[in-house]
């Protein structure tokens, strides 16, 4: 397997294909990426969701370079599209994905919200669809889970005004989430994914090319 086919086996293997049908939260993972916000915002208008929740405090690639946490710019960035302000929910403390669903619920919690929440929409980054998907199920396995995220290729993708967000750091970020999927769920952080043999194939390719900046084993 060539590199670049590689590239595209593991971005289309991260994507989840969830239909997205209306469902009674919205909830946007924090990132380094506003189109997250944007995409899940989007979604709100469209009616997919009474509740429009963001999770994030400053995380691995925004602690240092934002001075607002995610959830916070996030909610902002819904406002200026025109949501209101009511139906939003922020919580600015979370660090890594696991944060993101126990301080989110301990937050639904305190509204008397939880309860009544059973089927969520997770927007997160496109090349980490699988793994919020697989932590959603570990924390809340009996409420129903769809996953999507900005829906763009990823040539499309890496054209962002986010200086991080370029294709070279971007195939790093993926092969890093690709592994976590069955190294997080070894050590219980999330229910297992199946990786079928061509994409550890892929995986294999693209390490051996030097794609290991975000690898477990080498932070």
């Amino acid at each position: 397997m060539e590199v670049e086919q590689a590239i595209q086996t593991i971005w289309d293997f991260h994507h989840m294909g969830h239909e997205i049908v209306a469902s009674d939260a919205i909830l946007a993972l924090g990132s380094h990426d506003t189109r997250v916000a944007e995409r899940a915002a989007d979604l709100w208008q469209a009616g997919m969701g009474k509740w429009l929740i963001f999770s994030g405090g400053l995380g691995r690639l925004t602690e240092g370079v934002w001075e607002t946490p995610e959830a916070d710019l996030f909610r902002e960035i819904a406002l200026e599209k025109g949501i209101p302000d009511e139906n939003i929910l922020a919580e600015n403390q979370s660090t890594n994905s696991g944060e993101n669903f126990r301080f989110t619920e301990q937050l639904l919690r305190k509204r008397n919200l939880f309860d009544s929440l059973q089927s969520f929409v997770v927007v997160q980054k496109p090349y980490m669809e699988r793994r919020a998907f697989a932590t959603f199920k570990k924390h809340w396995p009996e409420n129903v889970c769809r996953v999507t995220s900005p829906q763009l290729s990823l040539e499309e993708y890496c054209q962002s005004s986010h200086p991080e967000i370029n294709r070279e750091q971007v195939i790093h970020l993926m092969v890093g989430d690709l592994q976590r999927l069955w190294v997080y769920a070894e050590q219980g952080f999330q229910i297992p994914t199946h990786i079928p043999q061509p994409i550890r194939q892929a995986y294999d390719v693209l390490v051996a090319a030097g794609y290991n900046q975000y690898l477990v084993n080498n932070l």
